[in-house]
């Protein structure tokens, strides 16, 4: 009977009523889900195999990016924090003690007090006081840190980074103020340092927050500004004092970066002049607070990346940027015209102004001639071995390939007119024209610029110059932006002094241009210049108009403009130098190798200069991070060699002491070059 049962309900030929009771309600079942099935195919198809549709792509994109990255960063948590160090040194050998660890085992301790200067855009800014678009951002970083808010509110950003721009100080109802202490520009965002490695080291050594301090300003506004609005400049005097007095009476040395060099150096004649213009410090404060000015990257006679920038709103990175994507940063993208808003926003920036060039034609060469003229962009290491000259193919021979650089054309409108002989390049002088019809109209407000009054007619003209030097760019700038160089001009000079005994010298304007002002008579203290070199870095520019546009900037880097050869100093419309990949060395290095060796006119007391080039070398792999030799411009705040000089000095040594000059480029031979009345 078991057998006879399992043979039933299987057999193809059974019909309900042939069926016992006991078989009943479970094959009714199954025979009404098949006729279900039977009646409609083709929904059934559709449940089981489902489109995939574009919402899904991306909802599995996001999702596999964020199981990626949180699985990234719980290994990150998890991971030992000696495993960075261990990869590396099983790729590269091990690595050397920082210079903190390491002058510590040689009995190094903390001495004189050390004052940090940060340069330009390194330091933090905080909102004190706002429009209604920034509530709930009091105290909060508008500069530095996550910079959240660029990304929530951006034009709320610009609008309370933006300055007046007829006095160059804060907008109605906008406070935004430095930060204060060492965080204020240790790291310029998480993970990104600044000063973090050289504080963390001199900590090493016995350094604490009460000797040390960080002098933190408004980087955005002039420097007499500063004392104007803030008082920063008593303050960083009365720190200075405080210091000095408190720690035995040893003098500080001072560490300035970047524009930071500027800034001091205005800072040392203002706290010397009498008040209410100074500070009333008397003619000796310097020579009795201040033991060496170590000054990292610092552009004393400007950088000819800040004229593109007031030009143009660009630089090689940005020029880049518009040859990869074409319009982009031109455009309204998410109604937030990058570059315009940019140029509106940093042209009330009055320590932009700073940067320009100084020395005219005198330092940067003229259509014809420049300091740097023949400099071949080869590996140093091969410049310098003795076998320079047994090799008449080698660099010598690239000299004939190469066409020549003509670093004096600061601006040249097109690569041929870069390229031309003077006597070719017709011009036509834009300072009488006519500024012709306006190109803006009420819908350009919003990116409000000095190029809208130009109208067509000027910036044809402007064009139709060709080519400026930099003893034509003031004329250019004060063309193109009349009011941002109205305020400038108050506040910067740019010229060569003829007497530096001159009583007009005596005003605050002239104060951070070193071709037009004395060094304190402080014949103990010791100044150095610290930079890299061995990076391309910027000294004149391939322009061309911009297509016609509503609102747009009128001239832009030409990137298509560039040279085949691998040694050409012309990549992508920009020509580059040795430097930092900001300051050329010509900037960086003249005054201590020229200017102020030995007793001059702008050196009287005859204080001791140093030299100290850091030969860049990148990071050999990735964990390594930023490198520990890097001679780039921000990047060598973490260079130990460049650690340990300063550290040695803030631990008492002299210039002598660290092994005097330290060169790697041609910085004395171009100097001789330059014929300035010493």
């Amino acid at each position: 009977m078991a057998l006879i049962r399992r043979r039933k309900p299987i057999e193809p030929s059974k019909t309900p009523v042939q069926r016992k009771e006991g078989e009943g309600e479970e094959e009714e079942e199954e025979e009404e889900e098949d006729n279900s099935k039977n009646k409609h195919p083709k929904k059934s198809y559709k449940k089981s195999k489902p489109k995939w549709t574009c919402l899904d792509n991306c909802c599995w994109f996001v999702g596999c990016i964020c199981v990626t990255w949180w699985t990234l960063l719980f290994l990150y948590n998890v991971m030992p924090a000696s495993f960075p160090q261990y990869v590396t040194e099983a790729i590269t050998g091990p690595l050397p003690d920082p210079p903190g660890v390491k002058l510590r085992k040689e009995g190094l301790k903390a001495k004189h007090p050390v004052v940090f200067v940060p340069g330009i855009v390194t330091g933090g800014l905080e909102l004190w006081e706002g429009h209604q678009c920034a509530d709930g951002l009091f105290r909060k970083r508008l500069w530095g840190g996550a910079f959240g808010e660029v990304y929530r509110r951006p034009l709320c950003w610009v609008e309370h980074m933006s300055l007046d721009n007829e006095t160059g100080l804060d907008p109605p109802g906008i406070r935004v103020r430095p930060a204060c202490g060492l965080v204020a520009a240790d790291y310029f965002a998480p993970g990104y340092f600044v000063w973090a490695v050289l504080i963390a080291n001199l900590a090493r050594i016995g350094y604490e927050e009460k000797t040390m301090y960080m002098a933190s300003y408004d980087w955005r506004l002039s420097f007499q500004n500063t004392e104007v609005r803030d008082q920063t400049l008593s303050r960083i005097k009365s720190n200075i004092e405080l210091m000095v007095a408190t720690n035995g009476g040893n003098k500080a040395v001072i560490i300035p970066h970047s524009m930071g060099a500027l800034y001091f150096l205005h800072f040392m004649k203002w706290v010397e002049a009498p008040a209410p213009m100074g500070g009333g410090g008397g003619p000796d404060w310097c020579a009795k607070h201040i033991k060496a000015v170590m000054n990292i990257g610092g552009p004393f006679l400007g950088v000819p990346k800040a004229v593109s920038g007031l030009f143009s709103a660009e630089a090689k990175d940005i020029a880049v940027a518009r040859a990869i994507a074409p319009g982009v940063l031109d455009k309204d993208l998410f109604g937030f015209q990058t570059l315009q808003h940019i140029m509106r926003m940093s042209r009330t920036w009055d320590s932009t102004m700073s940067m320009i060039p100084k020395g005219g034609a005198t330092i940067w060469g003229d259509l014809d001639w420049s300091p740097e003229e023949g400099y071949i962009p080869i590996k140093r290491k091969q410049k310098n071995t003795d076998t320079q000259k047994a090799s008449q193919d080698g660099p010598e021979r690239k000299i004939f390939e190469i066409k020549r650089a003509n670093y004096g054309r600061i601006i040249s409108f097109g690569k041929d007119v870069a390229e031309a002989l003077s006597s070719d390049i017709e011009r036509i002088d834009f300072r009488d024209a006519v500024k012709g019809q306006s190109i803006a109209n009420t819908s350009c407000r919003d990116v409000w610029t000095e190029y809208h009054d130009m109208g067509f007619g000027g910036i044809k003209a402007v064009a139709e110059y060709k080519v400026y030097t930099a003893g034509s760019i003031l004329d250019l700038l004060h063309f193109v932006a009349p009011k941002m160089m109205e305020r400038g001009s108050a506040h910067f000079s740019y010229g060569i002094a003829d007497d530096l005994d001159d009583p007009k010298y005596q005003h605050y304007k002239y104060w951070s241009n070193p071709l037009e002002t004395k060094l304190p008579n402080a014949p103990e203290m010791e100044v150095f210049s610290l930079y890299g070199v061995g990076i391309p870095t910027e000294r004149s520019y391939v322009y061309k108009l911009s297509p016609s546009a509503e609102c747009a900037i009128p001239f832009q880097i030409d990137s298509s403009a560039d040279e085949q050869f691998e040694d050409s100093c012309l990549k992508g419309g920009v020509y580059t130098v040795d430097g930092d990949e900001t300051v050329p060395v010509l900037s960086s290095g003249f005054m201590c190798a020229k200017g102020w060796r030995g007793k001059t006119r702008f050196n009287p007391s005859g204080s001791r200069m140093y030299i100290r080039e850091y030969d860049h070398s990148p990071p050999t792999n990735l964990l390594e991070g930023r490198g520990t030799q890097s001679g780039a411009h921000v990047d060598i705040m973490g260079n130990f060699a460049l650690i340990e000089d300063i550290m040695r000095v803030a631990a008492g040594a002299t210039g002598e002491e660290l092994g005097g000059d330290q060169v790697h480029s041609d910085i004395f031979k171009w100097s001789e070059k330059i014929h300035l009345q010493l």
